[in-house]
């Protein structure tokens, strides 16, 4: 059972089962702040786990809960909420915390659409030199949970490329696959904040280079 209609969701749809949930739907914009559509996820989600409370839930949360730049940011807030009520209310739940998705089309305001539509429209860019990414292809996050699914219960997993991109890098790679140079200033601001990743996911990625993994998801989804 698939709940969404995006990225995510349409990833996951391979590995749809009846006995599953795979929660894919609410706020995906990490600048949202109208408390209206935090309230909207959150309600959506007590009314499915009230009434599927046999089936194992599957959610999609977020990485971006270790940037100290966003601590008490509302997205993470939220993010924080649902991850406490799914703790207190699921029997059998895994919560997989992602990277920066990349997939085909999707939220413009996310980093990779964001870099890519800014540099094809010439419009300024202002970066964080300091600053690190991590990334994952959403075919990537799909293939993952539908090997191991099975593997974890009742935890929190993160889940994405375990590299950590500097900004320079992405745009990098970007202007070689679009062949178009970005017009972009750095300025000495934001952090490195460390992510840790369970030995399977270190396997699953095991054997792509960084440099690699970005022309794959350059290749796959732009």
């Amino acid at each position: 059972m698939i709940i969404g209609n995006g990225i995510l969701a349409n990833a996951v749809r391979l590995y749809d089962k009846e006995d599953v949930i795979f929660f894919a739907s609410g706020v995906s914009n990490s600048l949202e702040k109208n408390p209206v559509e935090f309230e909207r996820e959150v309600s959506l989600l007590k009314s499915v786990i009230q009434d599927h409370p046999d089936k194992k839930l599957i959610y999609f949360s977020t990485c971006s809960i270790y940037d100290p730049s966003k601590t008490g940011s509302p997205y993470v807030m939220h993010k924080l909420t649902i991850e406490k009520i799914i703790a207190e209310h699921c029997s059998d739940f895994i919560i997989f915390r992602v990277g920066n998705a990349v997939g085909r089309g999707g939220n413009p305001n996310t980093l990779i659409n964001f870099f890519k539509n800014s540099i094809l429209s010439e419009n300024k860019l202002t970066i964080h030199s300091n600053a690190r990414r991590i990334l994952i292809g959403t075919d990537d996050i799909a293939a993952f949970v539908g090997k191991y699914m099975k593997d974890f219960n009742n935890e929190i997993v993160n889940l994405a490329y375990p590299y950590q991109y500097s900004l320079p890098e992405i745009l990098s790679q970007l202007e070689y696959h679009l062949a178009k140079n970005a017009d972009y200033e750095s300025i000495e601001e934001g952090s490195l904040y460390n992510i840790e990743f369970n030995s399977i996911t270190e396997d699953f990625f095991r054997g792509i280079s960084p440099d690699e993994y970005l022309k794959k998801l350059y290749t796959s989804y732009l």
